[in-house]
């Protein structure tokens, strides 16, 4: 199975959650430990294993905060 690399512009993330609703193998949550530029925890890879580079993530941000590339 293909894999996925995510890459996170975490400054631009306003925590909305829509990529996490979405990932449809719960790869993304927010990091609780981080707090960005605008205030928000940001998205990040709670289980980067799981991910199959399917992209719905980085299609559903709408601040483009999310880059998928496939191994």
């Amino acid at each position: 199975m293909a894999r996925g690399i995510l890459t996170f512009h975490m400054d631009r993330c306003k925590a909305c959650e829509l990529c996490v609703h979405f990932c449809p193998k719960g790869t993304l949550g927010l990091d609780k430990k981080i707090i960005n530029a605008l205030g928000y925890h940001p998205v990040t890879a709670v289980d980067p294993e799981s991910c199959t580079g399917c992209g719905t993530c980085a299609l559903m941000c709408p601040d483009l905060v999310i880059e998928v590339e496939r191994e």
